[in-house]
């Protein structure tokens, strides 16, 4: 199927950008973290990461140095 979306779980997602699954279960409670789907309720809804978004994320961490402040901060 052509077009198809791929979505990854917050496990797979966690290991995509290198971080552990309760870092990324962190972000997403304080902010900051890549954008998310929730499916379901609020307590035990499916919680899924389009890859795109994974990459659009990482994108605005890049850095030259230790000083740089990066793109959002500049």
């Amino acid at each position: 199927m052509t077009g198809e979306r791929r979505f990854l779980t917050n496990d797979a997602a966690a290991e995509y950008v290198g971080l552990s699954a309760r870092t990324l279960e962190a972000y997403r409670v304080r902010g900051g973290g890549p954008v998310f789907i929730k499916h379901g309720g609020a307590r035990s809804g499916l919680v899924l990461y389009p890859p795109a978004d994974l990459d659009s994320w990482l994108d605005t961490r890049v850095r030259r140095s230790t000083s740089d402040p990066g793109p959002a901060e500049r």
